[in-house]
């Protein structure tokens, strides 16, 4: 049974979806030619909480690796904007 859901919408094309267990997770990469960005959420079975990390990553050769955030998601922060 899908606990993660995720969608690809570049306006080109149809919107394409993805989903996720927990034992798999789920990986997104958005790309250009300058750099990508990698997303990941997971669930972590220790602490029984979803979890997810951001990285900006090189694509092609081109951009850099940096950790941009990481957390537990749903939980507030001070850079969080509650909807």
């Amino acid at each position: 049974m899908a606990h993660f859901y995720g969608y690809v919408d570049g306006r080109a094309k149809n919107l394409s979806t993805q989903c996720g267990t927990k034992m798999s997770g789920i990986t997104s990469v958005a790309a250009s030619w300058n750099g990508a960005i990698r997303t990941y959420i997971w669930y972590d079975e220790e602490e029984k909480v979803d979890k997810f990390e951001v990285y900006q990553i090189p694509w092609h050769g081109a951009g850099c690796f940096n950790l941009l955030a990481s957390g537990i998601a749903g939980q507030t922060s001070p850079a969080c904007i509650e909807s």
